[in-house]
């Protein structure tokens, strides 16, 4: 038989939420659980709420998201391990700037939760174990490399780390249908990006069964795109500078060889045409670059260089748009 666990009320003036419940593992065997649903919970109750209330607190505050970031200082176009990478190195930085992060899928992070073939431990080169020293992820050290005893601990703890940013808005389930862009002659394709053109996933998967249902848009100065290697989402961006001649041509993802293709991805993380910085495994698309496989040390390395990298282009835009 399983030992009873002791469940203990705290007293409500110690915890943000009136009623939380804390487990006591030192008590054991002192109360049943049928001793604490019987005194404890047997008239509970939760305040009463009409279902119109539920509809209006969700719509209420999405849409005044959507009117805040319409204009967005930063637009991060995907939210694998190096856009929320990318992400926690812009918000702790620089607080003052608004960032909106696009995800396609219902549930961000991307390839990271879990590790290579469906395993669960995650592993990283140094030096990116600081990253998660940083952001208090434990791991076993192995010498040039550490583990993280399940990816989806980092995710996760990116993740909350991210969302807990008041300057930082996710928009999961939205995909990026297209680029906003303006002429700019001294650039290649003549054509600098101004902000990204959006969809909620689910509409944008039935353009080829429906009639016109026409997107919305976010201006922005600076767009980093991380969405992956070629693939369902992958590539978007990079795709669509070749379709509009921006970039003549894509390299092509290379096999893999994870010496090569970590340290390329983090070094060549930049600005590919003006106003678009592209970072992680959608750069590899771009420059030819190896596979790395299981192993997520570039993407976030390559998260906080774009981070960098978009400050630069910011501050670059701002001095002009002032002059």
């Amino acid at each position: 038989m399983a030992p009873a666990v002791t469940v203990d009320v705290v007293e409500p003036a110690t915890l943000p939420h009136k009623g939380s419940v804390a487990i006591s593992n030192d008590k054991l065997n002192t109360k049943t659980a049928d001793d604490v649903a019987e005194g404890k919970w047997k008239d509970f109750s939760f305040d009463a709420i009409r279902e119109s209330q539920v509809a209006r607190a969700m719509a209420r505050r999405y849409f005044n998201d959507l009117d805040r970031y319409a204009e967005s200082d930063i637009v991060i176009v995907g939210a694998g391990s190096c856009g929320l990478s990318t992400a926690y190195t812009l918000a702790k930085a620089r607080p003052d700037l608004k960032i909106a992060i696009i995800e396609a899928s219902v549930s961000p992070g991307g390839g990271a939760w879990l590790g290579g073939q469906l395993f669960s431990a995650m592993v990283m080169r140094k030096p990116a174990n600081k990253f998660l020293i940083d952001i208090g992820v434990p791991f076993e050290d192995e010498g040039p490399y550490v583990v993280v005893k399940h990816a989806a601990l980092f995710t996760s703890t990116l993740l909350s780390k991210v969302l807990a940013f008041p300057n930082v808005k996710l928009f999961n389930a939205t995909s990026v249908e297209d680029l906003i862009t303006r002429r700019d002659e001294s650039a290649p394709g003549g054509v600098r990006i101004a902000g990204v053109v959006t969809n909620w996933t689910l509409v944008a998967m039935h353009h080829e069964d429906q009639s016109c249902m026409d997107p919305s848009t976010i201006n922005a100065p600076v767009i980093i795109s991380t969405t992956g290697h070629d693939g369902p989402f992958g590539a978007f961006s990079v795709k669509r500078l070749v379709s509009m001649q921006a970039l003549e041509r894509l390299g092509g993802m290379r096999g893999l060889d994870m010496n090569t293709a970590e340290d390329a991805i983090v070094r060549g993380t930049r600005e590919i045409v003006p106003g678009l910085i592209v970072g992680g495994m959608e750069l590899s698309e771009v420059d030819g670059a190896n596979r790395m496989g299981p192993t997520f040390g570039a993407m976030v390395l390559s998260g906080m260089k774009a981070a960098e990298e978009a400050l630069s282009v910011f501050e670059e835009r701002k001095k002009q748009n002032a002059a």
